[in-house]
């Protein structure tokens, strides 16, 4: 039965991949078709999809600061969308004569953005640590939050008394998971330790009456800033990826909703564009700049997997007619396909769009547009990852004036706090350049990873008159003519350069034994 899902998955995903779409779209249209063949309902398949958005969850936990949770735009923005969203779809639903109560959860449930397709977005994008990632991630957050108080009420479970506890000891659960993941080491007991940690966590948090999934994020949390926490998460990645294929997957198990649904279905895809444009001026509102306004907003368009959890508790209880729960998954998966192409050419969208969205901000000054302190460097590395810190220490071992600019908040206090000159600054950001003194720079090393990153950056440079040395790696031989073409006029190739340089150093070994 396995070998059906995994094949229409990757048939499918394929030619979502070749119609320049995520292969998430594949999968989640052949989810739909498994659920009409009757051949998707598979404990398997449950498992599998629930350990992959624990993975996720706890890979987004290790890159999050719970300080950044706690700002006021988050709050603001949030709780702001919870209310005018619930307010107007329970005006709707009561219009159509659904039960008061019945609407107040479907009202709450359809405010709740997707947390398993944002976080995969702004992973695969390499921006969780932005500030628009991490601005909707706390939203995501608040939202997670409300959901599980909704559970509790459906199902009338209670908080256990040893919740307390609990977080009374967190600093001591903290100290020994940090010691657990050293000790750890690498390879396969760091791949257990992850999978350990994250199914733990989820365990916890699910007999303490409170979300398994809250609990893979907190569990990844509490090992923020840890040496190896960005080890760990490239160790968990692949697991983490094929699991995921299965939840997108069972999305469409339940089948096609009947004729007579469909208004519901048509109703809320159709307002999809002024979820989007509420959450854009509520940003705007917030002193947040357009650029973050618009990337967060199309992060966060889509509806939830919470929606269909909240709405299978709620069937479960007698709240909703079974009826609702193929309505809300095909409203969820088409959610996620519209969401899907519009978040891949987010970059692309808003630099089209960008004078008319500019227009609408507000004239107060926010912090996320100070100008990054760049003072006497004539070398500058963006994107403070491995590869920019070995080239940064490289520059600083041979007394080169150098700083470092990263969009990841958590990395520039940690740089920082090994005595590197890193301030924060968002590769993305297309006033950033206009901030900067490019003159005096002889040479800006590209270490971000995303290559649209590096191109569109690349591009920038130029147009702003840089004509200086333009550093970036190519990982694959393809993306060099693109590179190339952005402006960039020095490429390395990192494993054919490592190679070279081991020989290199051999050869100077050999030569110092000699003697």
């Amino acid at each position: 039965m396995e070998i059906f899902w995994i094949a229409i998955a990757y048939i499918l995903g394929l030619v979502a991949s070749h119609l320049g779409l995520p292969p998430l779209v594949g999968y989640l249209v052949g989810g739909f078709i498994l659920g009409e063949w009757n051949i998707g309902e598979n404990p398997m398949i449950h498992t599998i999809s629930d350990i992959g958005v624990l993975l996720l969850l706890f890979s987004v936990g290790l890159k999050l600061n719970i300080r950044s949770l706690l700002q006021w735009e988050v709050l603001g923005v949030g709780f702001s969308y919870l209310i005018i969203s619930s307010v107007g779809s329970i005006l709707l639903l009561l219009l159509a004569g659904t039960p008061l109560f019945a609407a107040i959860l479907l009202s709450l449930g359809l405010s709740f953005s997707s947390t398993v397709f944002a976080a995969k977005t702004l992973e695969e994008k390499g921006s969780i640590g932005a500030f628009h990632g991490r601005l909707a991630i706390g939203i995501l957050v608040l939202q997670d939050l409300a959901a599980v108080t909704m559970l509790v009420f459906i199902q009338g479970s209670s908080f256990s008394p040893w919740t307390l506890a609990f977080l009374i000891s967190i600093p001591i659960i903290r100290l020994l998971l940090k010691s657990l993941l050293t000790w750890s080491g690498h390879k396969e007991l760091l791949l257990l330790y992850g999978l350990l940690i994250t199914l733990g966590g989820s365990e916890a948090f699910k007999s303490l009456g409170l979300s398994g999934e809250l609990g893979a994020l907190v569990a990844g949390m509490l090992l923020t800033g840890h040496p190896h926490a960005e080890e760990l998460s490239k160790t968990l990645w692949g697991l983490k990826e094929i699991f995921l294929v299965g939840f997108f997957l069972q999305i469409g198990f339940g089948g096609l909703p009947g004729l007579h649904d469909g208004k519901w279905i048509l109703l809320f895809t159709v307002l999809l564009p002024l979820r989007v444009i509420i959450y854009f001026f509520l940003g705007i509102f917030f002193q947040l700049k357009a650029r973050t306004t618009f990337l967060t907003t199309l992060v966060l368009s889509s509806y939830s997997e919470f929606t269909l959890i909240v709405g299978a508790a709620a069937v479960k209880n007698n709240i909703l007619p079974t009826t609702w729960l193929p309505v809300l998954a095909l409203l969820v998966t088409a959610s996620l396909i519209i969401a899907a192409p519009l978040n891949k050419m987010s970059y692309e969208l808003f630099a089209y769009f960008e004078k008319w969205l500019v227009s609408f901000e507000r004239k107060i000054p926010h912090p996320e547009g100070e100008a990054p302190s760049i003072q006497k460097t004539t070398w500058l590395i963006v994107g403070m990852g491995q590869s920019g810190t070995a080239a940064y220490d490289f520059f600083a071992q041979k007394h080169q004036r150098v700083q470092g600019l990263d969009s990841d908040l958590l990395v520039v206090q940690q740089q920082q706090k090994q005595n590197r000159q890193v301030n924060y600054g968002d590769a993305e950001d297309p006033d950033l350049l206009s901030k900067m003194n490019l003159k005096p720079m002889i040479g800006i090393i590209l270490g971000m990873p995303e290559l649209k990153t590096k191109l569109h950056f690349a591009q920038k440079l130029r147009q702003n008159g840089y004509s200086g040395i333009v550093a970036a790696m190519s990982l694959y031989p393809e993306e060099d003519s693109k590179l190339y073409n952005s402006g960039i006029n020095l490429i390395s190739h990192p494993f054919a350069d490592v190679g070279e340089r081991l020989a290199e150093r051999a050869l100077a070994q050999k030569r110092l034994h000699h003697k």
